[in-house]
């Protein structure tokens, strides 16, 4: 690979200068979440990033599609329904046909043993503290990101845009995160394309752990069309591979009922 011939495998990403322009990849995150951690009704909270270096290849196609369709509302998994259900096949369709894109994300079980010792009194560092784990696990050491986040009302005292980069820096001893901004999903397409996706894994989820029985026919169909191409049957055990990595909480994992923890395993996240 052409990666492999420039990129000094010497050098540690700290090491790394300005000079090493040509053996450092930028790269954006465009980060969302699903699952309030403020409401105590919904018992999972994940947090999900496309990953990719031209953010211009999957944005304008979503653009063209959107103007050749005249199709203008703003897709979440949510929201699905008859009036938005092809663009969101299209869109899905786009980011698994688009090279250099990917995706990752991590999934916790809010009533879990986990997030209640870890976070249980403060639901906004679980937010800040769950994408600092997610960027760091996804992140090479001769990238340097930009992390593009959906808008979430907090706090006033609440800092993420800030913290995020910090910590990540700190942590990793180098420039790995140049900034941290969040932004209204309205505005941009690869922000909503990562709603369908972490709505669909969240959705899983809670069909294999008994929350939802029947569920709505258009989130189950788009379900079916994402899993389909991810190439698994759930997510209950996480995935990954070349393009995905998703990973779940194992109280999650302790909700299944006995037949599927114990016949259904799937790869390890």
């Amino acid at each position: 690979m052409m990666f492999d011939k420039i990129f000094h495998k010497d050098k540690k990403g700290g090491d790394l200068a300005l000079a090493d322009y040509k053996s450092i990849w930028s790269k954006f995150f465009f980060l969302d979440e699903s699952g309030s951690l403020s409401n105590r009704t919904e018992a999972f909270f994940t947090v999900g990033a496309i990953k990719c270096s031209q953010p211009y290849y999957l944005q304008s196609k979503t653009v063209y599609e959107r103007s050749k369709r005249q199709f203008y509302d703003e897709l979440k998994f949510n929201k699905l329904s008859d009036k938005n259900f092809n663009f969101a096949v299209f869109a899905i369709n786009a980011f698994f046909a688009t090279e250099g894109f990917n995706f990752c994300s991590y999934t916790l079980d809010k009533q879990g043993n986990y997030f209640q010792r870890e976070f249980g009194g403060n639901p906004w560092q679980a937010y800040e503290d769950i994408t600092i784990r997610l960027i760091k696990s996804n992140i090479a050491q001769n990238e340097i990101a930009i992390v593009i986040a959906d808008h979430v009302t907090v706090p006033r005292d609440v800092k993420f845009e800030v913290n995020v980069k910090r910590k990540i820096n700190d942590a990793l001893s180098r420039l790995s995160i140049a900034g941290v901004a969040r932004f209204d999903s309205k505005s941009n397409d690869l922000l909503q394309i990562a709603d369908l996706m972490i709505g669909a894994i969240s959705y899983d989820l809670k069909f294999k752990t008994g929350m939802i029985q029947r569920g709505d026919k258009y989130k189950r169909r788009f379900l079916e069309h994402f899993k389909k191409n991810v190439g698994v049957s759930d997510f209950t055990q996480g995935f990954k591979n070349y393009k995905f990595n998703i990973f779940v909480d194992g109280d999650i994992q302790q909700r299944l009922p006995i037949s599927l923890e114990t016949n259904e395993k799937g790869p390890s996240s």
